[in-house]
């Protein structure tokens, strides 16, 4: 089995286009591969996917233990012939600001996996050997086992590959060079999603045409070769099927795969839905997961679909258990303002008007604990989670207590014996039992019916 992470200094060095050309690769050789996104990312993941044809999964020590981290990595990696890590923010970055627990480096560690150092040459020479072998040094075991170069010229190339290898003592596999025609744009959030990409295919194949051309693919592999690991037994879901209608479209894709996973295991079968398109929650559903996304761009088109947001409204009131991360949270809030300051209304269940605060809001990792039991989490349990977003709104709920690792604290989200609904993303396999009681309480409002 060849295992491998790809990481870097820091942020926008060009990780995800090296993977994604790597993983396109790696596909075309008939490898059969799955891959891992570093941190609590669900932009990155799509492009994974959008060449595997298969989920990328999430690699998050805030999230997991390292012993669950390696059972969940096992259990995804087993009967794979390649295994794929993206690394997050720079290669040593992690919760904190004075160490490295949760960072890329903490997963290549806890998973003893090879790392490959992506670096961008632009503006250095000689230095580049320097930032390279502190690198390759700072942790002991650093895992980093060579480079692949960025945004670079065959010509630099070259010259970097030798000078490099001497002074670093690490290989050099080859270089991707600036490739216009397969850029992908960025916008508040980070990366366009990959269904927003005009011409994906097309940019895929011609960074991994980029890739075998410019990396000695021979090398790379036989520098990446480790034990395989065997295929494990598939067991069906011990509990009687329930019906959970899922968003997603443009407005709607944030998912972790591990959650929709462990609902299934749990029993739930996905129903997939759009409610910018279809009138009316899908019928003989159940449950209700709104994941986040991008509903502030789509705030005009959410808000036309007037059947959409009455049964919405009208089955959420009467008891539907309901799941709703922060787009999600949003669009059942009374009002929507789109980029452009329009306000639209939206479902209307809470009350909270929500407009563009013009920067990161409450940006990063914090654990929640429940006030009261609800639908998720009894009083007094807590939970690792997540947020990420510009918007804000102006009743946020206050059935959770929030708590960031600086000590930071606020309250948040509002909660029912039916509902979840708030800014924070959910991570669920964090805490299993919190997909346990969704599915459980979705069985129970359909024997009700």
């Amino acid at each position: 089995m060849y295992r491998m992470m790809l990481a870097a200094p820091r942020s926008g060095t060009g990780k995800t286009s090296v993977t994604i050309a790597l993983l396109g690769a790696l596909k075309r050789k008939g490898i059969d591969v799955c891959s891992f996104k570093c941190g609590p990312d669900y932009i990155d993941p799509m492009y994974h996917r959008s060449v595997l044809g298969v989920e990328c999964r999430n690699c998050d020590l805030f999230f997991l233990s390292e012993d669950a981290l390696r059972d969940e990595y096992h259990k995804y990696a087993a009967g794979r012939q390649a295994a794929v890590f993206e690394g997050v923010m720079g290669f040593y970055d992690g919760i904190g600001t004075t160490d490295a627990a949760g960072s890329a480096w903490h997963v290549a560690d806890t998973l003893d996996i090879p790392v490959i150092l992506v670096m961008d040459p632009k503006g250095t020479s000689l230095t580049i050997a320097a930032l390279i072998k502190g690198l390759a040094t700072f942790k002991e075991p650093s895992h980093v086992a060579g480079v692949i170069f960025n945004k670079c010229s065959k010509a630099m190339y070259e010259y970097l590959k030798d000078m490099v290898e001497e002074t670093t003592g690490l290989p050099v596999f080859g270089y991707l060079p600036v490739t216009p025609e397969a850029a992908l744009e960025s916008r508040h959030l980070g990366l366009y999603t990959s269904g927003e990409i005009e011409e994906l295919s097309e940019k895929l194949s011609i960074l991994t045409d980029r890739f075998l051309e410019c990396v000695d693919m021979d090398r790379l592999l036989s520098a990446m070769e480790t034990e395989d690991i065997p295929p494990l037994e598939e067991k069906p879901p011990s509990k009687e099927s329930v019906k959970i209608a899922v968003a997603h479209d443009d407005a709607f894709c944030f998912t972790y795969d591990e959650t929709l996973a462990l609902l299934r295991e749990n029993g739930a079968e996905l129903v997939y839905f759009s409610p910018m398109k279809d009138e009316r929650i899908p019928e003989d559903c159940s449950g209700l997961y709104l994941p986040g996304g991008y509903p502030e761009l789509y705030a005009g088109q959410l808000s036309e679909n007037k059947s959409m947001l009455e049964d919405m409204k009208q089955k959420i009131s009467s008891g539907l258990p309901t799941v709703a991360e922060c787009g999600g949270f949003l669009y059942l809030g009374k009002s929507l303002t789109d980029p452009d300051g329009t306000s639209y209304p939206m479902v209307g269940l809470l009350g909270g008007e929500a407009a563009n605060a013009g920067k990161l809001v409450r940006f990063g990792y914090c654990t929640i604990t429940a006030g009261e039991d609800s639908l998720l989490l009894k009083k007094g349990e807590s939970v690792p989670v997540h947020e990420f977003h510009y918007w804000d709104s102006t009743d946020n709920g206050e059935a959770f207590s929030a708590a960031k690792p600086s000590g930071r604290s606020w309250k948040c989200g509002f909660a029912t014996d039916t509902l979840y609904a708030g800014f924070p993303h959910l991570y669920m396999l964090s805490h299993p039992v919190m997909a346990e009681r969704f599915t459980d309480k979705a069985r129970e409002y359909g024997r009700k019916k």
